[in-house]
């Protein structure tokens, strides 16, 4: 069944006693879609006090100390208990860890069990990433609007905000369009400035400019990478010298768009330094859209300004990061 949930357990070191004590058969543990149920049959020297027996930060749901034995249950959401959750593109991965604390942090646990839960990721699925480094989007319309600094694999949010000079900063942003008709997810622009807010005294630094030019991809090895579908882009900026040590915002203009009406001022497009040209990202034999990357890509009417039926712009602000030296 699609949607079944399989629970795979990975025993940890613990102290030689407790090892010798608790074996993989004296924990059950039940995956459902949202919930875990976790049974625990718990060793005599642990039973004194089951306020240090722990599921991540939550106390067992219930306990039962017997002659045949004691057991603590967590029964608990997936959302507590501070279950870590990271997104591949086929999965949902939950993982937490069972401990026993004879004492207080920050004394370590004498025993760990990690656990983890995994589900095919639901189709149409859009990570809603909740996180210092997610866009905050302003628009209005029935769309919902994403974007966010993620890590090197792009499966979930950024680990930390801080960037060596060279490395990449693996950027996405989607567009969830629920009953909407099929859209194209661009970027128009964005612009990398030291404050979140830009003004006449800001210190800026343009991406992406010319209606979805990529144009720092002239002097360095940032790139639009290959869509898994319309509905998301994903970038690797690379980290560029600019206010170095300073914190950086990102400033970006997304567009959802009309994926069969792309033109000279709806596209995105990378530089292939090989070829010395620049490619449309969605179809290269399409190219001829991006000739203008090197000029001036211009408005061709009224009817494609902002507010025009065939899609919706938003702006977004991601950051702050910071730039450092490389440490090599």
């Amino acid at each position: 069944m699609n949607n079944l949930w399989q629970c795979l357990f990975v025993f940890s070191v613990a102290t030689a006693f407790v090892m010798s004590e608790n074996s993989n058969n004296d924990i059950q543990v039940t995956c459902d879609e949202q919930s875990v149920h976790v049974k625990w049959k718990i060793h005599q020297s642990m039973t004194g006090n089951p306020a240090r027996l722990f599921l991540g930060s939550c106390f067992p749901s219930q306990f039962s100390n017997v002659s045949n034995g004691a057991e603590a249950e967590f029964h608990y959401p997936l959302s507590e208990c501070q279950f870590r959750r990271t997104a591949t593109w086929k999965y949902l991965v939950y993982e937490n860890q069972l401990t026993y604390r004879p004492l207080p942090k920050p004394n370590p646990p004498s025993f760990t069990y990690p656990i983890r839960c995994v589900n095919d990721r639901p189709k149409g699925w859009i990570p809603a990433f909740q996180s210092s480094s997610t866009g905050a989007i302003q628009g209005h319309g029935e769309l919902v609007f994403h974007m966010a600094i993620l890590n090197h694999d792009f499966s979930g949010p950024a680990e930390s905000s801080v960037f060596p000079l060279g490395s990449f900063v693996p950027i996405w942003a989607g567009v969830d369009q629920q009953a909407h008709q099929p859209l194209v997810l661009l970027l128009e622009e964005c612009i990398a400035s030291t404050t979140p807010e830009i003004s006449p005294d800001s210190l800026t630094y343009p991406l992406i400019a010319n209606k979805g030019c990529l144009m720092d991809g002239k002097k360095s090895l940032s790139t639009f990478l290959p869509r898994s579908h319309s509905s998301s882009i994903l970038l690797h900026l690379q980290a560029f010298r600019f206010a170095m040590g300073q914190e950086v915002y990102i400033h970006c203009k997304l567009t959802a768009w009309d994926p069969d009406n792309l033109n000279d001022v709806k596209k995105a497009c990378n530089y292939n330094k090989a070829k010395g040209q620049w490619e449309l990202l969605d179809d290269p034999f399409q190219s001829s859209l991006c000739q203008c990357c090197d000029s001036t890509c211009g408005v061709r009417g009224k009817r494609e300004t902002d507010s025009a039926p065939q899609g919706l712009v938003l702006k977004s602000v991601l950051g702050p990061l910071t730039i450092t030296e490389d440490s090599a």
